[in-house]
């Protein structure tokens, strides 16, 4: 019968802290119109006029300040991910990598799974968003529309509310801030712009900037709404209470606005408040990448040493933790995700 395979998906990262390299994968992240929705033509003008000769070179600096002996820490992770996930099932899976942008590609690491009778796919965004999700799963279903003979197919959409994730992220905060002073935890999630959530065909009624209602059928595609979900889940493991914990969101582009509160909004107003002592933890990524560790750890950092706060805690992602992978392994084991599994028959 073969093997089962597991594909699991990440953003992607430069091949290297280079300027042409930083380029190239700019060009093909900012060029996909899940990410940037516009149309065509003027995403193109968007792209390579106004946003790639800004950015790009800010960009090169950021990830020079990031990049690890053995390469992109994202990288570097993710395949610290998948070699501790494939122990952790054992010789009856194949497990591989896949990047959105960049290597490995999606489509090389399918190729791998070529001759599996069964493939589990897991975009590694615990989160639902078009941008991120959607575009993984679009691009490999694009791959395997070439292939002649087509596994079944088991495609987690997320796992925002997953008790092994949510376990695993309160036990690394716990760990990370044991016997530290901390007046307060920010949850900050990468931003999305707020025509996403209008797109994603949230009907819930929400000011954009409180928290979000319960999940139900009226936000289950809200990215914002599936944030509050986990950070509440998580709070209520470590035993917060709401003056204890806040929710905002980073990493916004541009003058279109984007999902609020805003991160680096919030700080001044923690300062206002009298808290001096902050942990800062990024629930909607697993591996850690330029979005925790130059921005939060360097620049938000020093944004609030800036605001004369006293101690900033970086929570790291939970990468290859042990109690992390185990929980991913009994998810595919289990053959569901939070009773979410989409099962595609061929």
């Amino acid at each position: 019968m073969g093997k089962k395979g597991v594909l699991l998906m990440n953003i992607g990262t430069p091949d290297t802290d280079q300027p042409i390299s930083v380029l190239k994968y700019l060009r093909q992240f900012l060029n996909d119109p899940r990410v940037i929705d516009l149309p065509s033509i003027v995403r193109w003008l968007l792209v390579h006029c106004y946003i790639l000769p800004r950015r790009y070179r800010q960009s090169t600096r950021a990830y020079k300040a990031i990049w690890l002996s053995s390469g992109s820490p994202l990288l570097v992770h993710s395949l610290a991910v998948k070699e501790a996930l494939g122990k952790a099932l054992g010789p009856e899976f194949h497990v591989e990598m896949g990047m959105r942008y960049g290597q490995p590609s999606i489509q090389k690491a399918l190729e791998q799974l070529k001759y599996c009778y069964s493939l589990t796919a897991i975009p590694l965004f615990p989160q639902y968003s078009s941008a991120a999700t959607g575009s993984a799963i679009e691009e490999m279903n694009h791959c395997l529309l070439k292939w002649w003979n087509i596994p079944e197919l088991y495609i987690q959409r997320d796992f925002f509310n997953h008790p092994g994730y949510i376990a695993s992220y309160a036990k690394n905060i716990q760990e990370s801030i044991a016997h530290q002073k901390v007046d307060c935890l920010i949850f900050s999630y990468h931003g999305l712009p707020e025509r996403h959530i209008q797109k994603s065909h949230c009907t819930a009624i929400c000011d954009k900037l409180h928290d979000c209602p319960e999940m139900q059928e009226t936000n289950s595609f809200c990215y914002r709404a599936q944030s509050f979900a986990t950070s509440h889940q998580i709070a209520k493991i470590l035993g917060l209470t709401e003056n204890q914990y806040r929710v905002s969101f980073q990493s916004r582009l541009g003058a279109t606005p984007w999902i609020k509160p805003y991160t680096d909004q919030l700080l001044p107003k923690l300062i206002e408040s009298g808290i001096k002592n902050i942990a800062v933890v990024c629930p909607s990524f697993v591996t850690d990448c330029l979005e925790t560790l130059e921005e939060v750890n360097i620049r938000m950092r020093e944004q609030w040493k800036s605001l004369h706060g006293n101690s900033f805690i970086f929570i790291p992602c939970l990468n290859s933790q042990p109690s992390w992978i185990q929980a991913l392994a009994n998810m595919i084991k289990s053959g569901q995700l939070n009773n979410s599994f989409q099962t595609i028959q061929p």
